[in-house]
This record gives structure tokens, sequence and C-alpha cells, in this order.
């Protein structure tokens, strides 16, 4: 990936730099560079936009969203599971999914890919300018955005957290920036957490960012043996602040204690793969590994210099993504400005000269209107859309057994399906509401008591068959090397009905049946 987009950028970042102040105003600048080589890089590589539907939890998103926008209001009780019918439901990223099912009732799964694309395509073009405000090296900026971007892939998905992904990018810029030059739009962060609050479950980390903040505020009195409180009263207002406004959201304050549980639960930090600490194989997990060290090595200088808010967010976020590979988008977010700042200034003494010469000028810093990247986006729509098999996505069908649901989608419907969680979010994107399923993405929701049987059954454990017949299921959707798979083929109580070496399909027989066959 590094390559790839390495050279999607080079042309225009040389053309940026040779351009200058004097350029003509319609020339990209290298913002706008970075935002359409990532963009196209998504989009228009194809594998790319293909990985973004790789997790079946979209499928959902999109249904919640058009439940929303058909209805005209907030969904309280479950919509998917004959499991757990009736039971409370916080749709907690609502707004999010609104977004998604507008893209999707728009332009189907590809108006999906897109947003997902923009908002990916932004983050990193908000970091790299980030480090060109930071008077990084350009040349480091450009290897730093495009190794964070590498590190990050490992969660580039089509789902609600990209926006907490963006959100966060900006707001720690945002708060940098007022750190040195203190002004009253920093309370602009506080309808910025309203919003991010229906976006996403990562609003929490506003507060506790203005915390983190708020404790180096305290600290710098110290060392300077002066005792000016005015900022760290300030961050204490703006924390409060945030923290009332994350209240705005259609669940009150019970959304917090509902997300403080899940955050806590042992079942979902032990049995849920995405909440896994990163496993250091592949291309991405290096160089997050590498970006790991290197932030770390960053915190002493980070500390020296009195810049206590953000080696204590740098440690902070490290400990996170090291518990769990979903908050390695949020590391590397929070690390790499420090890293960059750092080898910049390494090789302005190093090199001398040689370094100024790549500083960021006035040119590269100036912004100009972004209309090369509203051009991309438009143009990457029109593509997507446009009916051509190469710009078609889809879920992968490496993934999710659509052969299956081609041949044998009528034995499906109306009956009580047992198959894998993932599968689950892609029957109810393909079939809702015509389908209901015994679980599916939301491990929130379903909780240990029903993900518990899930895994004993697909294990073909002792009580598996209990399970099944407790819960009715008539039919089993299930992947090739499930060991319920080899069981089942085998029982005299449940017949196979369709095997591709992907997904076996098989029926519940009749009671009456087997007594006649046996």
């Amino acid at each position: 990936m590094l390559s790839t987009q390495a050279r999607g950028i080079a042309a225009g970042e040389a053309l940026g730099a040779v351009r200058g102040d004097r350029g003509a105003w319609w020339l990209p600048g290298l913002t706008e560079v970075v935002f359409i080589s990532v963009l196209l890089w998504l989009l228009v590589g194809g594998a790319q936009g293909r990985a973004l539907l790789a997790d079946g939890d979209t499928g959902w998103h999109i249904r919640t969203g058009d439940y929303i926008l058909d209805q005209r209001r907030f969904p309280t009780t479950d919509l998917f599971s004959f499991s757990r019918p009736g039971t409370e439901w916080f749709a907690w990223e609502w707004a999010s999914d609104v977004l998604l099912a507008m893209a999707h009732r728009a332009a189907g799964l590809e108006g999906v890919v897109l947003l997902s694309g923009i908002l990916i395509a932004g983050t990193s073009a908000a970091l790299f300018r980030y480090l060109i405000w930071l008077r990084v090296n350009v040349l480091v900026a450009v290897v730093a955005m495009l190794v964070a971007g590498s590190a990050s892939s490992v969660h580039w998905l089509a789902r609600p957290h990209l926006f907490t992904y963006l959100l966060l990018g900006l707001c720690l810029w945002w708060l940098e920036a007022d750190r040195r030059r203190p002004s009253r739009w920093i309370w602009g962060l506080v309808p910025v957490a309203a919003a991010w609050t229906n976006l996403h479950g990562g609003f929490l980390l506003l507060p506790a960012t203005l915390g983190f903040y708020l404790v180096g505020s305290v600290i710098e009195q110290w060392p300077s043996g002066r005792r000016d409180w005015r900022a760290p009263r300030r961050y204490l207002w703006l924390a409060l602040a945030a923290g009332a406004a994350t209240l705005a959201n259609p669940y009150g304050y019970r959304l917090h204690g509902h997300i403080w549980k899940y955050l806590r639960s042992d079942f979902i930090r032990n049995r849920v793969e995405e909440f896994q600490s990163p496993r250091f194989r592949g291309e991405s997990m290096l160089l997050f590994e590498l970006l790991l060290l290197a932030g770390l090595v960053a915190v002493p200088r980070l500390w020296r210099r009195g810049e206590y808010a953000w080696a204590l967010l740098v440690v902070a976020f490290a400990h996170a993504a090291l518990g769990s590979v979903r908050h390695v988008l949020l590391y590397v977010v929070a690390a790499t400005p420090a890293v960059a700042r750092e080898l910049s200034e390494w090789l302005e003494r190093l090199g001398g000269g040689w370094g100024s010469a790549f500083a960021a000028e006035a040119g590269v810093n100036r912004w100009r209107p972004p209309l090369w990247a509203l051009g991309a986006v438009a143009l990457t729509a029109f593509l997507l859309h446009s009916g051509a098999a190469r710009w078609k996505v889809d879920f992968p069908k490496e993934k999710f057994p659509q052969r299956a649901l081609e041949a044998a989608e009528k034995k499906l419907l109306g009956r009580r399906v047992f198959t894998s969680d993932e599968w689950g979010d892609y029957l109810i994107y393909r079939y809702y509401p015509r389908i209901r399923v015994f679980i599916d993405g939301r491990s929130d929701f379903y909780g240990p008591a029903i993900g518990e049987q899930y895994l004993s059954a697909l294990q073909a454990h002792h009580r598996w068959e209990g399970i099944l017949d407790d819960h009715g299921f008539e039919v089993a959707l299930l992947p090739a090397e499930w060991p319920l798979a080899s069981v089942l083929k085998a029982h005299p109580g449940w017949r196979l009905e369709y095997d591709d070496g992907q997904a076996l399909l098989l029926r519940r027989v009749e009671r009456q049946a087997v007594l006649s066959a046996k």
C-alpha cells in the first residue's frame, strides 16, 4: 500500500512544490493532492473498495438508517432478531446509519463506499495539513501520512467509526492550536461533542481528551513556579460543557451507561475479534509497530518541551491500541504528528540546509478552494454509479455466501436460520424485514447470554443440539469449516441441501421422517 500511494502522490507533490505561492489559483495544493490520491486509490483501485465492505456490520447499519428514514423515529427496541424480540436496543450511531442509508439510496453500495472513502481521504488530508501547520518537513509529512494511512488500514471499513477517525484528528489539531494561541473558537468543541455523540460511541474521547489537557495545564504550573489557574479552569469548563453536550442524544444519560457496560464487558473483550490485541503480522501491523515505538520514543521529548497533555495522550492511546486492534486508528491520529515533528527536526539538525530546502513554506501552507477535491469526488461518484462493471462494488463473495443465497434463497425466507454473526449481518442487509436472525454483529445487544450459546453451537460442543432445539431452528447456513457443519451433515435430523465448498445449507428433517428412515 505504501508504495502504491506514494506513486499516486509523487507527481502531485512535485507540481505543488514547483508552483509555490505564485501558481494559478486553479492548480491543486498539496492538501488537495493528498485527498485526491487517497480517494482514488481507495475507490478506483478496486480491491480497496471491496475491502471497505469486508465487515458485515455495514449491512445492519444501512437497514437501521432505512428504518429511521422511513419511520421518522428512533428505534428503542430490537429490529432484527428473533432471539431477543422486543428487547431494549440503543441505536447509538443513528446519525451515521442515516448517512449510510442515504448514500445507499442514492448510489447503492457504491455510494456507501464513496462516503467511507471521503471520510478516510479527508482524515489523511487533515493529518497532512496538521503536519504542515506544525512546520514539519514536507517530505517527512508525506511519508508520515502514508505510514499513518497504512497502519490505519487494518480497520478501514464502511462503518460509523470512520467519523471518530476524522473528528478525533480535527479536534486534536484544534486543541493544539488553542493551546498555543487561546481563542474563543475553542468553544466550538461543544457542538462538535453533541454531533459526535450521535455519530459514533467514540464521542467519549472528546471529554476524555479535554481531561488530559486539564491535567497537562495543571502540571505546567509546577516547573515554571507560577500559579496561573486560568488554563486549567478553561479546560475544566470545556470538559464539563462537552460532557453535558453528549446528553443530546435520543437515549440521554442511559446511552453513557450502556457504552460503559459494553466497553467493560469481559465477554466482548475476550470473544469479539476486533477487541483483541493486534497481531503484528502483515504490512499494516508492522508499520503500526514502527509508529508505536517511534511515538513512545517521542514522549520524553514532548514532556521536556512542556507538552504534557500531548505526551499523556500518546501513552494513553498506545495502551488502548495494544489492548484492542480497533484502537490502532486512534493511536495513529494522536501519535503521528509528534513522531513527524521529531523526525523533521532531527533531519534539520542532521542535514542543515538540505532539511530547510524542503521545509513547509508559505506556498504549501496556503489554503486554496478545494475545487480539485470536489471534482475528484464528483468524478468518482459518476464512475461508481455509471453501471460499468469495473466500478461495481459488493460485499466480497470470498467472505459472504452470495452463491448459496442465489441458489437457495426461498428456503431461508420466513424460517429460523442458524448462521454466523457476520452472515447474519448480510442476511439483514439483503432480506430485512422478510427475515429475522438469531445473532448478528451487535455484540453489545446480544451479550454473553446469546453469545455463549452461539459459540457453543458453532463449535459443536456437547449442548449444541439442545441450543438448536430450544430456538426452533429450521435451517442452518454454515461456513464449511465450522465443526457444526460436519456434525449436521452426518446427523439424521438434518438434510444437506446445498454445498458449494464455502457454505452449506441444511434443513431440519421432521421427526416423523427420521423415524421412518430408521
